[in-house]
């Protein structure tokens, strides 16, 4: 099966969702490029400008991520862009 290559990632506050239950704007992306490993996930790894996350690509969920080496902070999401209505994915 073929996964794609790059994705751009979107770190989330989650505490500033609205009302509506839309998620709060991004702070920071990052493109990221398949690194050709397998994750502990067991889902593709891809890394770059700082994160490492492991994303199912059937559904573009992120699994697993590492920001700057560290785990994510609580009140913290990461999401592949082009989900929840955000910008579409890099290919």
């Amino acid at each position: 099966m073929s996964h794609p290559q790059r994705y751009e990632l979107l770190l989330i506050p989650d505490h500033s969702r609205t009302r509506s239950g839309a998620p709060g704007r991004p702070i920071r992306s990052a493109i990221v490029a398949a690194t050709g490993d397998t994750g502990a996930s067991g889902y593709p790894r891809y890394a770059g400008e700082g994160m490492e996350a492991d994303v199912d690509p059937a559904t573009r969920t992120v699994e697993a991520v590492l920001i700057d080496g560290e785990e994510l902070d609580y009140g913290m999401s990461v999401q592949v862009a082009g989900a929840e209505g955000e910008l579409p994915a890099a290919r």
